[in-house]
């Protein structure tokens, strides 16, 4: 099987491409369902610090975990 070819890409665009892309995601939700997003958020909101930290940090360790399985 040959070697893959790495396409050579600046680090911005790659960064550009990173930031479009969360965006894109992140706004799926309240494009679909604003009022249940908002409930939702609200909750969110409301939940201790600690909770909302803890939820922050098992997304950072998907990420990274997707971000190793995709590099």
């Amino acid at each position: 099987m040959p070697a893959r070819k790495k396409r050579s890409r600046p680090m911005a665009a790659t960064l550009l491409l990173a930031i479009a892309l969360m965006l894109i995601i992140e706004g799926i939700f309240p494009f679909v369902s604003p009022a249940r997003w908002l409930d939702t958020f609200r909750k969110i909101t409301q939940l201790p610090p600690a909770q909302v930290r803890l939820g922050g940090l098992m997304a950072i360790g998907f990420g990274l975990l997707l971000l190793m399985l995709a590099a």
